[in-house]
């Protein structure tokens, strides 16, 4: 079936933030939070799920599976928030995301598990519906405040969401972890249907013409084309730690559980902050400064974790390696975001889409890095792929002087 553009009525213009009250941010900054939580879940649970699925090597392709289908969900499902009713389809995706998650729970064997985490990975996109969303019904002067209203909601979903399922999947079981996420999609669910507005379609564009537009954006801008790549390479090297972390805690070095693993999530809140003062760096020296901030933190966390083996190392590795992931997201975003106001959701498509993918393939490489040489190898590869990041924007530099000077 075609996806058609904008009825004539389609101009009408939607209620403002300002219109539908600060409770209504908050309630999708939450939303937003439960969303993306769902990516994450699995991570300090692996040991937990590998021993009920013994002998099925596939278990450890779970996390790499989760971020595979947020990678094709975005590629999928983000440019149709331009194109249809973002308010039915952040609903509907809710509930289709409370129908994966209980798939997942009563998987019965690792390979059902993994097409289950697929599933559940794409409809967590719905969180990056709502942050443009959100954007479109705030008035200009305050957009990037409710911006960083709704991030601070996802970012606390990335972080908060390892520590409750570390701490449920050690009590209780991994599989009563997603039985817990049925209601809170279903309550995200019904709290978007209280509080989201109508919103007609913004793009004229059929769906394939939007789709086809994707590699069109992606050949015109150069600096898309570094942004993207170079976030992959950071996203790859923060997937690789927090997807080995439990398995290295349970190791001869520390004999702890996944609760202890969940706990690095509150550690990690500092990336919650780094976003604002990220921002303000940027303003005052531009965000090119802060991306190259945050790649150097991020090789500098890899080093404090592969040279000392004790937990304050692990503590504050942690802080480092958030701290730059998120700086550096928050100013790539910035970057792609001014290169053209009239296609932000399909530039954000792009970024996001390989941002994941280059997470999805951090996870697959971690686990492959633990098997053969254990924690100092996941070392070098989380440092190597930091490295990887730091030569994108040193090429990008030395061939794009202008573009960079620009931003």
């Amino acid at each position: 079936m075609t996806i058609t553009g904008p009825t004539q009525n389609a101009a009408s213009p939607s209620p403002r933030i300002d219109a539908i009250g600060q409770p209504a941010l908050l309630a999708m900054a939450a939303a937003s939070g439960i969303a993306v939580a769902n990516i994450y879940y699995n991570q300090p649970m692996l040991g937990i799920i590998e021993a009920e699925f013994r002998h099925q090597p596939i278990t450890g392709m779970v996390p790499t599976a989760t971020q595979l289908g947020y990678a094709l969900g975005l590629f999928l499902l983000l440019p149709l928030g331009d194109l249809v009713n973002r308010r039915h389809m952040i609903i509907g995706q809710f509930v289709v995301l409370a129908l994966a998650l209980t798939l997942a729970a009563l998987a019965p064997t690792a390979w059902m598990l993994v097409a289950a985490s697929v599933l559940v990975g794409a409809c967590s996109t719905v969180a990056q519906q709502i942050v443009p969303f959100a954007a479109s019904l705030s008035a200009p002067e305050k957009r990037g405040a409710t911006i960083g209203t709704v991030m601070a909601g996802v970012l606390s979903g990335i972080l908060f969401s390892r520590t409750l399922s570390g701490f449920v999947g050690e009590h209780a079981g991994w599989r009563e972890m997603f039985w817990i996420g049925v209601p809170l999609a279903l309550a995200a669910a019904g709290l978007m249907f209280a509080v989201l507005p109508h919103h007609r379609p913004t793009s004229a564009l059929r769906y394939h013409q939007a789709i086809q537009s994707l590699g069109q954006l992606w050949k015109r801008h150069p600096a898309l084309r570094a942004a993207t790549v170079m976030q992959a390479f950071l996203f790859a090297s923060f997937t690789a730690f927090w997807t080995i972390l439990a398995l290295y805690l349970e190791g001869p070095n520390f004999h702890l559980g996944a609760d202890v693993a969940g706990l690095f999530g509150i550690v990690g809140a500092v990336g919650i902050f780094a976003a604002p003062l990220a921002g303000r760096v940027a303003d005052r020296r531009g965000p090119h400064f802060v991306v190259w901030l945050g790649a150097g933190l991020t090789i500098a966390a890899w080093v404090i974790f592969g040279a000392w083996a004790s937990i304050m190392s692990l503590v504050i590795g942690v802080v480092v390696l958030d701290f730059g992931i998120q700086s550096a997201l928050i100013s790539n975003q910035h970057i792609v975001y001014a290169l053209d106001a009239d296609a932000r959701s399909r530039l954000n498509t792009v970024f996001m889409t390989g941002m994941f993918l280059g997470g999805a393939a951090g996870s697959a490489l971690a686990t492959l890095a633990w098997g053969y040489g254990g924690w100092l190898l996941v070392s070098v590869l989380g440092a190597a792929l930091g490295l990887a990041a730091f030569s994108v924007k040193l090429l990008h530099h030395r061939r794009h002087p202008s573009t960079m000077a620009r931003h």
